[in-house]
């Protein structure tokens, strides 16, 4: 059996964008980061994400069957280590837009989505969420934030030959 820390290390040479789950709830802006989202499908639009059994915040969004996801970008390492800190206002000290649905959303991201829960599975230690896209736009024009060995890091442009 792999241990647990070369798992991890494992799949941490697997580079992944970073994105915000946030969510309006009766006890106000609830939201995380999160590394593991991915597009599901085209037609109908569906995307997914996997969160902690762990996480004190997913239960209250979990609640609302609705989020919104920020893609976040290249100058957003400080407010996903915010989002990934327990115990503090995520939301104090930036500006906030809100999608169609009334959901908080990064302002500067590079783009967002209104989301519907359509599936929850246990998934080990997580659970894997199916979500249907209601809605969603591009905003941003800058690099993606990139997750790579534990850190963030700088993706490289392509150039064309």
């Amino acid at each position: 059996m792999l241990e647990q820390r070369s798992f991890r290390d494992i799949l941490g040479q697997f580079a992944t964008g970073v994105a915000l789950i946030t969510a309006q709830t009766p006890e106000g802006p609830m939201g995380l980061a999160v590394n593991s989202f991915t597009s599901v499908s085209l037609d109908p639009p569906l995307v997914a994400l996997c969160t902690a059994h762990t996480s004190t915040t997913w239960p209250s969004i979990r609640a609302s069957g609705r989020f919104a996801v920020t893609i976040l970008g290249d100058q957003h390492a400080e407010l996903c280590r915010t989002f990934s800190t327990r115990a503090v206002n995520r939301f104090s000290g930036r500006n906030w837009a809100q999608s169609y649905a009334g959901h908080p959303i990064a302002a500067d991201g590079l783009a967002w989505l209104d989301c519907e829960i359509s599936q929850i599975h246990p998934a080990g230690d997580h659970s894997l969420v199916i979500a249907q896209v209601t809605a969603g736009a591009l905003t941003g024009q800058i690099g993606p934030l990139v997750f790579h060995a534990g850190r963030f890091a700088a993706l490289n442009a392509w150039h064309s030959r």
